[in-house]
């Protein structure tokens, strides 16, 4: 910027004459006017230069203040920015806690999965004579005419038995919608009363059944089945001796008995004979009047005595579809008040509950067996 003193136009002061001097008034007043002339174009030239430092000042304030308000835009924008990045943020880590949580669902699932399918393996390799016990069969044998042949059909409907841990409860629903919403829920706030409640974990129960078995069957060459005997009338000791006399007679086509016993839970004994060719005689006979008191005969049935042996068994994993395990159920309640609250709780709708065909509650400290029964739809809870 010019300094002031080139702002003006300076006056040469040596052609003022001097003080003093000649001159006469006219050129006196012709050198005053000159000088004042030369004074008013020096002003106006330097008011010239100065409006146009004003014009130029005036631009580069202009265009300071149009940077300024850009840089305040600017500045205003960086918190929307600001914004959104931190909403982009949460929306992803809120992606990551989902994907976290379904990948710890799918790996407790396939946990699930891994040990049934290890269940279902040892138990594959379970020995086929398995179980070690004495069964009877009580059903009905029927022939089904296939492919022009006759084929004898056996049925078994199983009852499984389910232990149940202490602090369980098994529910069982009359839809099998309402279980599965149950255990889609997972976790249940169970209210007690007024001030308390309690936390359960819902389940699924799986169950490990047979799809299959072969049994070996062979007819006894010296045993026979006796059926029909009056337990309920006749203590059981005196009723196989009567048993054990009766058949080892040979006026009532016996002979000499070797063993006699009871089959367990059917209501029917075997006699093992000592020769062969007593079971052909008494089979083909088939009835007979027993004699268990004074003048009083039992009508009893014989018949052949047929061992069967389990050659092989196949068994899969499966989930009853109206039932559901309730663990975790602390003991801060009475048996029958803590199986009335969890009934209410699950038969409301609003908790994602429904009818309850039946509850079977076992409190810590304890432990109980829960029997379900296979029918043709799918497995029930009985008891």
């Amino acid at each position: 910027m010019e300094s002031d003193e080139d702002s003006f136009i300076q006056i040469p002061w040596e052609n003022i004459p001097p003080s003093g001097s000649q001159g006469t008034a006219t050129e006196a007043t012709s050198w005053e006017l000159k000088k004042y002339q030369d004074m008013a174009r020096a002003l106006e030239m330097d008011s010239l230069s100065l409006q146009a430092k004003k014009e130029k000042c005036e631009q580069e304030a202009s265009a300071l203040q149009k940077e300024v308000e850009l840089l305040h835009r600017r500045l205003g924008e960086v918190p929307d920015e600001t914004k959104a990045y931190e909403l982009a943020l949460q929306e992803e880590m809120i992606k990551r806690d989902q994907l976290a949580q379904e990948k710890q669902a799918l790996e407790s699932k396939l946990e699930k999965m891994n040990r049934l399918y290890a269940a279902q393996k040892e138990l594959q390799k379970v020995p086929a004579a398995l179980p070690e016990r004495s069964m009877v069969f009580k059903g009905s044998v029927e022939e089904e005419e296939k492919e022009g042949t006759l084929s004898d059909m056996l049925t078994v409907l199983p009852h499984i038995r389910c232990p149940i841990p202490g602090g369980s409860a098994v529910i069982t629903f009359e839809s099998p919608e309402v279980a599965s919403r149950i255990i889609e829920m997972g976790r249940h706030r169970v209210q007690l009363d007024d001030y308390s409640y309690i936390w359960v974990k819902a389940e699924p129960v799986t169950l490990i059944l047979p799809t299959s078995l072969e049994v070996s069957m062979e007819r006894s060459p010296r045993q026979i089945l006796v059926s029909g005997l009056p337990v309920s009338v006749v203590p059981e000791e005196h009723l196989l001796d009567k048993v054990e006399l009766f058949f080892s007679k040979r006026q009532n086509k016996g002979g000499e008995v070797e063993r006699v016993e009871w089959l367990p839970n059917s209501g029917h004994v075997t006699l093992t004979f000592v020769e062969d060719g007593v079971v052909e005689r008494l089979v083909q006979k088939g009835q007979f009047e027993v004699p268990i008191g004074k003048e009083k005969n039992c009508k009893m049935k014989v018949s052949h005595y047929i061992s069967g042996q389990l050659t092989n068994l196949q068994v899969h994993p499966s989930v009853c579809a109206q039932c559901v395990l309730l663990s975790g159920i602390p003991d801060v309640l009475e048996e029958d008040l803590m199986r009335e609250a969890l009934e209410v709780h699950f038969q409301k709708p609003s908790k994602g509950g429904g009818e309850v065909e039946g509850i079977v509650y076992i409190s810590e400290g304890r432990c109980g067996v829960a029997v379900f029964e296979e029918t043709e739809d799918e497995a029930a809870l009985l008891s």
